[in-house]
């Protein structure tokens, strides 16, 4: 265990290094932060010596080389725009990201596990048919384009009436097709300080609502891909040996689906899973620009607006950095799952 955790720090500091040599390679590319940060009547001789102060005009190792020593202090540099520690800045928009995050990654395995599960306990019911269409649409669907249409059906709300409102069946139908909206879709409301720079919507109603839409639209990236994964594997699952001689043996099928064959079937589900939950930070730039979340996502886009580099870059190492500690929890929980498989890589 202990040899699995240094590897995988070793790998965390690798994947900093290469992220932050990257960042720092492209940063020409970003534009002039000095053009951002003062106005357009600033004469060029301060602009130079602006420049000269937040060392723009070293050559490239030696600002990185700069950067790479004061990273190992756990310093990042101050932030061009925000005028404070990255870290800070960072930390003040983790929260609102992480929440969304754990939402939407509570309603996948809240909804993707049953309705996988019974997708191939009846694959010829017409609700598992209905599910599998509806799941092919969602993979089709860019994450902005479904979290407009919420927008529209829950926040704003439609009203449609094709059918003859003067009938009282026609009334219903156009009340069943309409929707009256209401559901926030601006920012985090009020959300209740927890603790430092931690502010939660969990702890009351009005501030899970403000969750609602966003963890949905967040959700529907991965949610179709985990209900036709775990489908196959359970098809797959109950196809093999194992299965047909518990069958013989006259174990009851409840138990055949719901201990033997799911827990077979999450192990590659766990392994594939816990890379995409992952990337779901990633997609958060676009769910939170849509809802203006206030979260990292939000925060990255205006960095790059504002060619604001230590922001961007101390961003893109602490998302690496999430990776590296999500592929490692996977790896532990699947050892767990999985007792024969050994961390270190070694034969059991």
């Amino acid at each position: 265990m202990i040899a699995f955790l240094i590897k995988r720090l070793f790998h965390a500091l690798l994947v900093m290094f290469v992220i932050s040599l990257i960042a720092f390679a492209i940063q020409d590319n970003l534009g002039d932060p000095v053009q951002q940060m003062v106005g357009q009547s600033v004469p060029e001789s301060e602009r130079a010596a602006l420049r000269e102060e937040l060392g723009l005009n070293d050559p490239f190792l030696v600002q990185y080389l700069r950067f790479a020593v004061n990273a190992t202090q756990f310093d990042f540099g101050y932030s061009y725009v925000f005028h404070e520690p990255t870290t800070q800045v960072i930390l003040r928009h983790l929260p609102a990201t992480l929440e969304l995050v754990f939402a939407s990654t509570l309603l996948i395995i809240l909804l993707s596990v049953p309705i996988g599960v019974y997708s191939a306990i009846k694959p010829r019911a017409w609700l598992s048919r209905f599910f599998m269409g509806v799941s092919i649409v969602g993979i089709s669907i860019p994450v902005f384009l479904t979290a407009i249409v919420l927008i529209q059906l829950f926040a704003i709300g439609i009203s449609w009436s094709p059918f003859p409102a003067d009938t009282s069946w026609g009334g219903w139908l156009n009340g069943l097709i309409s929707t009256e909206g209401g559901l926030p879709a601006y920012g985090r409301g009020n959300p209740e300080h927890v603790f430092g720079t931690w502010y939660t919507n969990f702890t009351s109603l009005k501030g899970l609502t403000y969750l609602i839409l966003p963890a949905i639209s967040l959700a529907s990236i991965m949610l179709p891909l985990f209900i036709r994964l775990i489908r196959a594997e359970m098809l797959e699952v109950l196809q093999s040996e194992y299965v047909k001689f518990a069958r013989a043996k006259g174990i009851s099928m409840r138990r055949i689906y719901f201990v033997h064959a799911l827990k077979n079937t999450m192990l590659p589900v766990i392994t594939v899973g816990g890379v995409q939950i992952g990337t779901l930070v990633a997609y958060t730039i676009l769910t939170e620009t849509v809802f203006q979340w206030p979260g990292m996502g939000l925060m990255f886009l205006d960095a790059i607006n504002r060619s604001d580099i230590p922001l961007i870059v101390t961003y893109l190492m602490i998302v690496g950095v999430i990776f590296v500690v999500t592929n490692t929890v996977v790896d532990l929980i699947y050892g767990l799952v999985n007792p024969t498989v050994k961390l270190t890589g070694k034969p059991a």
